[in-house]
């Protein structure tokens, strides 16, 4: 006879895994906020202090030959050279302090806002890059202006600490940091010594803010060729992904161009700015310039039009490798705050 074989037991029910820990921004609004602005600020101030020395060469050159236009030492390398050789290796970082709080004002306002428009504009299931065009304009635009009108204050003390030792010494302010400085801005002078330059600030801001998220190529090729249409940061990604991936390489090459152009464009208003915010009473209480067009339209007449461009090669290597690395910074930042789940 027969047996029956054994019935086989049911195979047990795998354990329901375990449910993934919330994001911290999905658990605390106020970090959901906020988090835009510290990635922004932390961005800014990595790429200014890789990016520092080359800003002291650039002022430096700059505010050569004012008001005549005569004996500018326009070669970066040399005015480099004779810095370190007169007032030592450090001074490369005069101003450092200033340059660090200015992004951690202006660089976290400004990407922080950007950031944060973006991911509310932001269509479902898409992402940055299918934003529209408009849309993208006006929010660079916003946070440019907005991220330049906080960083004043912090953009006028660096400028004045990077300038002090051009200065006869009876002149010289000698700020300590830039909390000395802005504090004795404020004693000394009141908002108007907060807000020095703040006109060609804001407008060197713009320039930059919209361009530093534009692609420049193609933007060059469809501004000529075709309907003027702009490529923002994050389409330029997503533009050279199939050819270099969505990793460093693409980061690097889509900061490099559209830094290059946001240094062309801007660099008059740069120049400007450093000129007003570097200015002191002569004998008499006087100052050089009454404001932004006054300085332009002296520049113009006394020092030519290609005084706008004085240290235009030093001001490219300074702009253009900040852009590229804010950009890496942010994103690369990004990644890790992801990876630990902030």
């Amino acid at each position: 006879m027969a047996t029956a074989s054994p019935t086989p037991a049911p195979a047990a029910t795998p354990a329901p895994a375990p449910p993934k820990p919330k994001k911290l921004q999905d658990r605390s609004p106020a970090w959901k906020h906020s988090r835009p602005f510290l990635l922004g600020g932390l961005a800014g101030s990595s790429a200014t202090i890789c990016i520092q020395p080359i800003d002291m060469v650039k002022v430096r050159i700059q505010l050569q030959g004012e008001g005549t236009g005569k004996g500018v030492n326009r070669n970066p390398f040399s005015v480099g050279r004779e810095l370190i050789a007169k007032e030592g290796f450090f001074s490369l970082y005069r101003g450092l302090s200033a340059g660090i709080v200015r992004q951690l004002t202006y660089g976290t306002t400004r990407l922080g806002v950007y950031r944060t428009l973006t991911n509310h504009f932001t269509p479902p299931g898409g992402s940055a890059a299918d934003i529209s065009f408009l849309h993208t304009l006006g929010m660079s635009i916003a946070a440019g202006g907005l991220g330049a009108l906080v960083g004043t204050p912090a953009d006028a003390a660096l400028i004045r600490m990077q300038a002090d030792a051009t200065l006869p010494e009876a002149q010289r302010r000698g700020y300590r940091n830039v909390f000395d400085a802005l504090w004795r801005m404020a004693k000394e002078e009141g908002l108007k010594g907060f807000f020095s330059g703040g006109g060609p600030t804001v407008a060197r801001g713009l320039v930059i803010n919209v361009e530093r998220v534009f692609f420049f190529l193609k933007m060059m090729f469809l501004l000529f060729l075709r309907k003027g249409m702009l490529t923002t940061y994050d389409p330029t990604k997503k533009y050279l992904t199939p050819y270099l991936g969505d990793g460093q390489t693409n980061r690097f090459a889509s900061g490099f161009v559209s830094g290059w152009c946001a240094a062309t464009l801007s660099l008059p208003f740069d120049f400007i700015k450093t000129r007003i915010q570097k200015m002191k009473p002569d004998k008499e209480g006087k100052l050089p310039y009454s404001g932004f067009f006054d300085c332009a339209a002296k520049v113009a007449k006394n020092e030519g039009l290609l005084a706008f461009y004085n240290g235009y090669f030093t001001f490219c290597v300074r702009i253009i490798p900040h852009i590229t690395l804010t950009w890496v910074f942010m994103d690369n930042y990004e990644i890790l705050f992801k990876q630990y789940n902030i």
